[in-house]
């Protein structure tokens, strides 16, 4: 998987452009639907991830890019993280995306691309 040309609300993925978040679930993309989290977000200042969400759990290791850092993970899904023995692992995008070109066997993402 090539991802190439991130800035401020976009991101390029084997050649497709995307401006949205997006979810990275053993190979395949989509777009992060947040709308499960809203709920939460005057809670935490921003639409956090929450277990309400469709996460992409059947991995080894589960990459979140933070944007710059804003993106909040709340409690309840590290502790759903180490009960399915997933390493979950949080950084700006930015990181994650440096990381994530490193290889991802077995590896699957949620990428925030604002904030």
């Amino acid at each position: 998987m090539k991802l190439t040309g991130f800035s401020f609300g976009k991101l390029r993925v084997d050649g497709d452009e995307y401006d949205h978040d997006l979810v990275i679930d053993r190979g395949e993309v989509r777009k992060r639907d947040k709308r499960p989290s809203k709920k939460y977000r005057a809670i935490y200042g921003h639409t956090p991830l929450s277990l309400a969400e469709d996460i992409p759990w059947k991995c080894k290791r589960l990459v979140v890019g933070t944007g710059g850092g804003a993106l909040p993970i709340m409690d309840e899904v590290r502790r759903e993280a180490e009960r399915r023995h997933v390493e979950l692992i949080a950084m700006p995008t930015k990181e994650a995306l440096e990381l994530l070109m490193q290889g991802t066997a077995r590896t699957n993402a949620v990428l925030h691309l604002t904030c």
